[in-house]
């Protein structure tokens, strides 16, 4: 069997690591299902039920699993239609292939049927990488570079396959000759921490500060311990960006929860009163929910250089992985002796889970929203302090207790 384009483009991804493709098919892309045909139990296709479906479950899988997400479309409307999915990795900062079909090199420019210029449209979503494959000699490199900057920029890239160059030779060693590129498969992620300078720094602000508020986001989802342990340190609360509720436990006494246009009572209280502002991993874009300028010091982690000091005016912006930043920055910060801040934030999270408590325990008709039902029995699902969840055992199918829920 003679292998072609396809085949070795699925190959070159296995050797990336990227074993699961989600997609649709369609005439501009069936080399590449004829090569997944043939690849058989190597390839695990999830195939969907429209084309946006396949760029959001690609999106996921990066999210979920830190591997690179891969999706698959045909030519013209099928390429279209990732796109919307496709903009949620990219916003998300989500490592995500896209692999899409072309009109034949030979028809192409030519306003052939379904020919769309595909660069011209993935241009602002993959931007950092979008490339059409035109000849057997760049399927090496062009994976190869699709998925290291995918990695290496936590973005989405795309790669361009006209219809015909599918079911070509494949050539999966270039010639050693003039304007030839001999690439290879393999990314390591950096530790990337602020010099030692700017940690001394910012733990010399936070350490001044009486009042210290954290906002987290996304990128403190792998970082829960460190932030647990620099909040404790400091006596502060912590608020979560809609992005960044799992990065902290709802349960713990001193975080209050989501903040924003969806955000809780304390979280809006806390960021009104405070006089110091850690933010890490994230960029909560609502102005109207962070202090007001000038009334408050600031200090901001993100690995992204770009996304500092964009939300608010910060005294000293960090680039550095959230974990690694914070942990390098524990054993600099002093234990607050005076807890009353602290104490402050724990008595209004605790009397705001009352609230809810009593408000999901309303009667109302048809529904109360904020009340889910087990069986026969109405069960609360704000806390597990709520006497319907501590004495009542759900008899229905929803997961209420905290255990399960997890």
């Amino acid at each position: 069997m003679v292998d072609t384009v396809a085949d070795f483009l699925l190959e070159r991804l296995r050797a990336w690591g990227i074993r699961r493709v989600y997609g649709y098919p369609g005439d501009g892309i069936n080399g590449l299902f004829g090569a997944m045909a043939r690849a058989g139990q190597a390839v695990d296709f999830i195939q969907v039920r429209h084309e946006e479906l396949a760029a959001f479950m690609a999106c996921a899988h990066a999210k979920f699993t830190r591997e690179v997400g891969c999706c698959v479309a045909t030519s013209g409307p099928g390429a279209i239609h990732l796109l919307n999915g496709l903009y949620d990795a990219k916003l998300d900062h989500q490592p995500v292939v896209a692999i899409v079909g072309q009109a034949a090199s030979t028809v192409m420019g030519g306003h052939y049927q379904q020919e769309v210029n595909l660069p011209a449209l993935f241009q602002d979503v993959a931007g950092e990488y979008v490339q059409t494959l035109m000849n057997p000699v760049q399927t090496r490199h062009i994976v190869d570079r699709a998925v290291r900057i995918a990695l290496t920029e936590r973005t989405v890239t795309c790669i361009i396959v006209p219809n015909d160059v599918q079911e070509m030779r494949a050539v999966k060693t270039p010639p050693r000759a003039h304007n030839t590129l001999h690439s290879s498969v393999g990314h390591a992620r950096p530790y990337i921490v602020p010099d030692e300078r700017d940690l001394h720094r910012a733990a010399t602000l936070l350490n001044e500060g009486e009042r210290s508020a954290m906002l987290v986001g996304a990128g403190c989802l792998a970082a829960t311990d460190e932030v647990i342990a620099v909040a404790e340190r400091l006596g502060a609360g912590v608020a979560k960006a809609l992005l960044g509720k799992a990065a902290v436990p709802d349960d713990l006494p001193f975080v209050t929860g989501a903040i924003g246009l969806l955000g809780t009572q304390p979280s809006f209280e806390m960021m009104e009163e405070r006089d110091t502002l850690l933010m890490v991993g994230s960029s909560f874009p609502y102005s109207e929910f962070l202090p007001p300028e000038g009334h408050a010091r600031g200090t901001q982690i993100d690995i992204d250089g770009r996304m500092l000091g964009i939300r608010y005016p910060m005294e000293l912006n960090l680039i550095g992985d959230a974990a690694l930043t914070l942990r390098a920055l524990l054993p600099r910060l002093k234990p607050k002796r005076n807890r009353a801040w602290r104490d402050r934030i724990e008595r209004a999270v605790a009397q705001w889970r009352k609230t809810l408590e009593g408000r999901a325990l309303n009667d109302a008709d048809p529904i109360n929203p904020q009340r889910v039902f087990g069986g026969c029995h109405s069960v609360c699902q704000v806390t597990p302090s709520c006497p319907v969840i501590r004495d009542r055992q759900p008899t229905g199918t929803l997961a209420t207790s905290r255990s399960s829920a997890e």
